[in-house]
C-alpha cells in the first residue's frame, strides 16, 4: 500500500472553529519571521502561514483571511504536534517524497531565478523585433462556404447563386458541415488557418466573388470571398505577457542545455525498466 505524507485536513481544523486574525500591536511590523506559535519549542512563523495559504486549493484560498487565520494556524500547530511525538522512522513513501519535493522547490527556485535575471527591456524588445518587425504583413479573410459530397452538387449551388439564390439560405438548407446552420459563415481567418486547396482558392478570389467548386479532403467547397483586411502589427504593449513567457523559455532552455552539457547523465538502468512497472506501488512497502 502506498503510504504519504499528507497536511491535515484545512476544512477540519476551520471546523474547529473560526475566529478573526489577532491584532498585532501597531509598533510592530510583521515580516516572514514573525514567530505567531510556539510547539514545544519549536517555532511557527508567518512565512509559514503564508507559504500553506498560497498553496491551498482554489475553493479554500478563495476564502478571506479572517476565515482562514485560525484555520492555517490550528493546521500548523497539529502538525507540529505531531512532528515532536513521532517516533520511529518515515516510510520510504514519505522519504522518496520528501526528495521529490526538495527536488522539486530546488528547481523551482532555480528556474525563477534564471527568469527574473532574463526578462528585462532590451531582451523584450529583441524578441518583439524578431517576430512581429520582420513579420510580413499578413492577409485575413472573412468568409462563407457551402460543403456539399460532390463536384455536380457544387456546381447546382454556383447555378442558383448565379441565379439569384441567396448564399447563406443555400448553405442552411444544403451544406454538411458545421458552419452551415450559421449560414456557412467561417468568420475571419488567416489564410494557414485553413487546408491548402481552400486558403489557396480564398487567396486568389476578390471581395464579393464566388468560387468554383473547391475539393478538399472534406468534400467539395462553394465559397463567397465577403471581405479581406490586413492584420495590423500590434504594440509591444499588447503582447508583453507572450513576449516575457517566450524570454522566460528561452533563457531557462538555455540553462538547461548549458547544465545538462557539463552534467554527468546515466540513464541506461531507467530506459531499459518497463514502464508499466510504475504502477507497482507495493514496491514502496516497507
Amino acid at each position: 500500500m502506498l503510504h504519504c505524507l499528507r497536511p491535515l485536513p484545512l476544512a477540519l481544523a476551520l471546523g474547529l472553529g473560526l475566529s478573526a486574525a489577532p491584532a498585532l500591536a501597531e509598533e510592530e511590523a510583521p515580516n516572514a519571521d514573525t514567530v505567531v506559535a510556539t510547539v514545544d519549542g519549536n517555532e511557527i512563523t508567518l512565512g509559514h502561514m503564508i507559504v500553506l495559504r498560497a498553496g491551498l486549493p482554489a475553493q479554500l484560498s478563495q476564502l478571506p483571511p479572517a476565515v482562514l487565520y485560525k484555520g492555517i494556524l490550528d493546521q500548523l500547530v497539529q502538525q507540529a504536534i505531531m512532528e515532536n511525538n513521532f517516533e520511529g522512522e518515515l516510510s520510504k513513501a514519505a522519504k522518496l517524497s520528501l526528495e521529490n519535493e526538495k527536488r522539486a522547490l530546488i528547481a523551482g527556485e532555480t528556474i525563477n531565478r534564471v527568469a527574473d535575471v532574463a526578462v528585462n527591456e532590451d531582451a523584450l524588445q529583441k524578441v518583439y523585433e524578431e517576430n512581429y518587425m520582420t513579420a510580413e504583413a499578413q492577409t485575413e479573410y472573412k468568409a462563407a462556404h457551402i460543403l456539399v459530397e460532390t463536384e455536380e452538387e457544387a456546381k447546382s449551388l454556383i447555378e442558383e447563386l448565379d441565379g439569384g439564390a441567396d448564399f447563406a439560405a443555400l448553405a442552411k438548407e444544403k451544406s454538411t458541415g458545421p458552419s452551415g446552420a450559421n449560414g456557412g459563415d467561417l468568420g475571419w481567418f488567416a489564410g494557414d488557418m485553413m487546408v491548402e486547396p481552400f486558403s489557396a482558392a480564398v487567396a486568389e478570389m476578390e471581395a464579393g466573388s464566388i468560387s468554383e467548386p473547391v475539393q478538399t479532403q472534406f468534400g467539395w467547397h462553394v465559397i463567397k470571398l465577403e471581405e479581406t483586411r490586413t492584420k495590423e502589427r500590434p504594440e509591444l504593449e499588447d503582447v508583453r505577457a507572450e513576449l516575457e513567457e517566450v524570454v522566460r523559455q528561452q533563457a531557462i532552455d538555455a540553462y538547461m542545455q548549458k547544465l545538462s552539457e557539463g552534467a554527468e547523465i546515466d540513464r541506461e538502468a531507467g530506459d531499459a525498466l518497463d514502464p508499466e512497472i510504475l504502477l507497482q506501488t507495493d514496491l514502496l512497502e516497507d
